[in-house]
């Protein structure tokens, strides 16, 4: 079974990738991000129509990445594995964009392997409208000026922080090569509709709250959707500076929906092993792929988060402030509320040289919180990073940092009470 799966990811990459000789392979596409060093610093894509159609246009892209770890890891029990130097498992992402019609864009998104799943698994895909001249031309051409309509089972645009992160191999817009301690990320089917004008930016949308899909309804799905929005303003002050400020929301008032927003990532944390225990008597280990992160699966989910962004010249400075909270009246074995949790985050970094090639960094990135009301004590992580980075090419990125993460508080127990693990990250990024 194995085997066949092996053959049959490396025919359908095979199949994408003579595909794109039945049509053009377009650099650009319309109202598109390009994956490479051009898509750095672009959220969402504007209302600029800079593309002309000419017809259907195929375009294969992808992402190679991989890594070279050497940290040391420690826990007050002393139970945590011993962590050597050596790189990581390579990853890879294959993308499809096909522009369909006049402003209308499918996309997506496979991951080819992560460190979560191994073999091929697909990420998701959307079809964003920005002109209906499909039912008729120039139906409602006065409203789409301004309006986008997206539809796909893909990440839900909440926050700014999911645009700078790395998805998979996809690491050429994060300048380190983790994503934040609460990784604001889920793949979900959804709707929305965006609105741009003049700087302005207002996004409505609803998914069903679900990262594995079923259609049952039993007592333990109660199936209630998620509703997510953003509002923001994004403005090219002059040629040295750029401002933007967004506040996004995301609420779910299911019981067993919605509890995936900060654990929708597939395919695992870049810091391999940490925080795994060694076996004890029983030859049991502890520990997981996104050990690294954290999530507390609230249900009855409020989660809200600004993101301030501002680039002169060379200085970019970006931050997450992000509050998540839950309630859950059904918990047994008595009822308890739910707790919250505050996560604050900032990026600081300075890029030079010919067309911003190279560039250092720093980022400070702390959550505190309760997963319960009723618990005594806050849990605490806190976690630093220092690199840079070099652009050898609008497709290639190398970058080293340096980080040290740590768990605080009384409120830890076993293997991370008192954890923290520190060390050399270096990270080549390949995106086309």
């Amino acid at each position: 079974m194995k085997t066949i799966n092996h053959i049959s990811k490396y025919l359908l990459a095979l199949i994408f990738l003579t595909s794109g000789t039945l049509y053009a392979q377009n650099s650009s596409l319309q109202y598109w991000r390009p994956n490479d060093k051009r898509g750095l610093n672009v959220f969402e894509p504007g209302k600029e129509d800079t593309t002309s159609f000419t017809g259907m246009k195929v375009r294969i892209g992808g992402d190679f990445a991989m890594q070279f770890q050497s940290l040391n890891q420690s826990n007050s029990e002393n139970t945590l594995v011993e962590l050597g130097s050596d790189f990581n498992l390579p990853t890879a992402n294959l993308n499809v964009d096909v522009q369909l019609l006049d402003g209308v864009r499918m996309h997506i998104t496979s991951y080819l392997s992560s460190r979560n799943h191994n073999d091929f698994y697909m990420k998701g895909g959307y079809l964003r409208m920005d002109k209906l001249d499909f039912v008729r031309p120039g139906f409602l051409e006065g409203v789409m000026k301004y309006a986008t309509v997206t539809i796909g089972y893909d990440e839900v645009n909440y926050g700014d922080a999911h645009f700078r992160r790395s998805d998979n191999a996809r690491g050429i817009f994060n300048p380190f090569s983790e994503n934040y301690i609460m990784d604001a990320f889920s793949t979900e089917p959804f709707g929305e509709i965006m609105v741009q004008s003049n700087g302005l930016l207002g996004i409505v949308g609803v998914t069903n709250g679900k990262l594995n899909q079923n259609v049952t309804v039993n007592a333990q799905s109660d199936n209630k959707p998620s509703f997510y929005g953003k509002l923001g303003y994004d403005k090219q002050v002059n040629d040295e500076l750029r401002l933007r400020l967004t506040g996004s929301w995301y609420i779910n008032k299911g019981a067993t929906t919605g509890t995936w927003l900060y654990g929708g990532d597939r395919t695992g944390s870049r810091y391999y092993s940490v925080l795994y225990t060694v076996p004890d008597a029983n030859n049991a280990t502890q520990g997981g792929n996104f050990d690294g992160r954290y999530n507390a699966r609230f249900t009855k989910i409020t989660a809200l988060q600004i993101n301030p962004f501002v680039k002169f010249k060379g200085l970019e400075l970006f931050g997450v402030i992000e509050r998540a909270s839950g309630s859950n009246e059904f918990t047994t074995p008595q009822p308890d509320k739910e707790g919250a949790f505050t996560q604050l985050g900032g990026d600081i970094i300075y890029r030079f040289g010919a067309g911003e090639q190279f560039y250092v960094a720093a980022r400070y990135n702390t959550v505190n919180g309760k997963p319960r009301e009723s618990a005594a004590e806050d849990l605490k992580i806190s976690r630093v990073n220092f690199g840079g980075g070099w652009y050898l090419s609008k497709n290639i990125l190398t970058k080293v940092e340096y980080l040290k993460q740590s768990y605080d508080g009384n409120g830890w127990t076993g293997r991370f009470a008192g954890a923290e693990f520190s060390g050399l990250m270096i990270e080549a990024i390949i995106s086309f």
